[in-house]
């Protein structure tokens, strides 16, 4: 990106936007291709962003712009979604296909991102056509502000770990089989940063703590993480400082990403680190290795085991997972300041996962709605007021029962400063994993069987885990509190890709009457324009 252009996005968002010109601005060029890879031994096409896989990662500090210039050359549309990163009043950014157009082949786009009000660990990965199972994901490290208090010593080192699932088939052929109605086979294997067995070393030095910050970059699996004779301390969760409770092995469901801290406390030699999937028949397991700087042992012995298909060991450590209610969040007041179990929901939405079959293929649904991409970003049709895009309340608040769907681009309907409640209810016997854009929100409870009112009072409503992405065992609920603060539409996803890819997903319209820049951001002036919007204007400037 030539120096002129940085500029004129600098002034645009100045000017336009209302991001502070004191807060720094870090530039990224990425360039999107193909390229062959081998992280299972076996040559197959990954999607790579400047020649990476997986891609490079980015470090920013609280309310940092992040300005990422995109050049798609694949023979396919291309986009980038932010996992985790909240896009405060600025949806357009998300890179989903309910809010940005793709960017086609041969062309570019320039994501232009602040993380206001944020810190802590998450990742980046492509939201399209399955390339998740192809690459272009990479890590998010948002670090605190220098003088904002963090509540551990800072670290001798920081690791970041994407762990995930793995096919040796292309992503296209995986696709192909999703879209004739066919369940996908069960993953190959397991990865660490893009390589299979013992494929990474992490050097520490004896005696000094390091963080490791684990995401489930996967579509298919839930996975375990443990270290060799070591334990784990837990510091935070998708930005929320956390009590500081020790493990010894930790699950992450798909989508989630967590920070631990361990001590380089044990004997100099090598050990392993170990990743499994959980809930599965046929375990699949890979390592990295965790390498004290003098040791002269290589690693030795079984690699540990960990847990395979008990569910209530799974949701008792859910369970101890809570937020640190003293700890400063991105801004120096304590994050227990905020008494989300004081205030009363004004409603309840009751959200279940479904499995059915539509036109003889295999769908997946929430509410009964399979969710279908419209031919123009539902964002753009809202600002443009363009109709037969969408509906709202194309998709219930609650299941109507029956095991029947239909096709819909579905949107269901909600007012800025609304205090919700939303449960998750799975009658599915596989474990759910739910993220929410634009969001994190308090995990106030989860069970086994049918939620009903009696549910709340099992609430935590003191200390729960502020998140973006959560887990439902099989055949029970996850109930979540949000506060709709974040104008837009945001995108509510199963994080099992399969699923996502057929249906099991909708948008949230988060609206408000203002037209105010406080909030809500206009459309980018360099948003792109498709569909029933092609040929539009944003703004005259």
């Amino acid at each position: 990106m030539r120096d002129s252009c940085k500029v004129s996005i600098v002034l645009l968002l100045v000017l336009i936007n209302g991001v502070f010109g004191d807060n720094p601005y870090r530039f990224f060029t990425w360039k999107i291709t193909y390229g062959n890879i081998y992280p299972l031994g076996v040559k197959q096409q990954g999607i790579l962003i400047n020649g990476q896989f997986p891609g490079p990662h980015i470090d920013a500090i609280t309310n940092d712009n992040i300005i990422i210039s995109v050049f798609n050359y694949l023979k396919e549309p291309f986009l980038i979604s932010w996992n985790g990163v909240q896009q405060r009043k600025n949806s357009w950014q998300d890179g989903v296909i309910g809010t940005t157009c793709p960017i086609p082949p041969g062309k570019n786009f320039t994501y232009i991102i602040q993380v206001k009000d944020q810190i802590g660990s998450f990742y980046y990965f492509p939201s399209l056509a399955f390339h998740k199972a192809a690459g272009a994901f990479g890590a998010i490290r948002i670090w605190s502000r220098p003088r904002i208090p963090v509540p551990f010593p800072s670290p001798d080192g920081d690791f970041w770990l994407l762990a995930g699932d793995w096919y040796k088939t292309n992503h296209y052929v995986l696709r192909r089989l999703l879209e004739a109605g066919r369940n996908l086979p069960f993953p190959d294997g397991v990865l660490i940063n893009g390589r299979g067995w013992g494929g990474n070393t992490f050097t520490v030095h004896p005696g000094k703590t390091y963080r490791f910050r684990i995401s489930n970059v996967g579509v298919a699996t839930t996975l375990n993480f443990r270290i060799q004779g070591h334990t784990m301390k837990l510091v935070e969760v998708e930005g929320s400082h956390t009590i500081q409770n020790v493990y010894t092995s930790l699950d992450v469901h798909l989508g989630q990403s967590y920070s631990v801290l361990v001590t380089a406390n044990q004997a100099p030699q090598d050990y392993y680190i170990v990743v499994s999937s959980r809930f599965t028949r046929k375990v699949l397991t890979t390592t990295s290795i965790l390498h004290y700087s003098n040791s002269r042992r290589r690693v030795s012995g079984p690699v540990p085991s960990g847990p395979t298909l008990s569910i209530a060991s799974s949701l008792y450590q859910a369970r101890t997972i809570k937020r640190n209610l003293t700890a400063s969040g991105p801004r120096p007041n304590p994050q227990g300041s905020y008494h989300y179990g004081l205030i009363k929901p004004g409603r309840t939405i009751i959200l279940a996962n479904s499995a059915p079959w539509i036109n003889g293929k295999q769908r997946y649904a929430v509410n009964g709605a399979s969710f279908v991409a419209p031919d123009t970003p539902l964002k753009l049709a809202d600002y443009f007021k363009i109709p037969g895009v969408f509906n709202l309340g194309s998709i219930p608040t609650s299941p109507s029962g029956g095991n029947g769907g239909y096709l819909q681009s579905s949107v269901m309907a909600a007012n800025f400063r609304e205090f919700i409640e939303i449960v998750f209810q799975n009658w599915e016997n596989s474990v759910q994993s739910w993220h929410i854009s634009g969001y994190s929100f308090f995990v106030v409870g989860m069970d086994g069987g049918q939620w009903t009112t009696r549910s709340r009072s099992k609430y935590n409503l003191r200390d729960a885990v502020s998140r973006s992405t959560v887990q439902v065992y099989p055949r029970a609920w996850t109930a979540i509190y949000i506060a709709l603060d974040n104008v837009g539409m945001w995108n509510i996803r199963s994080e099992n890709w399969a699923r996502q890819y057929l249906g099991q997903q909708f948008y949230l319209r988060v609206y408000t009457s203002s037209t105010s820049y406080r909030d809500e951001y206009p459309p980018p002036k360099n948003a792109l324009m498709c569909g029933r919007a092609r040929g539009r204007h944003t703004r005259p400037f």
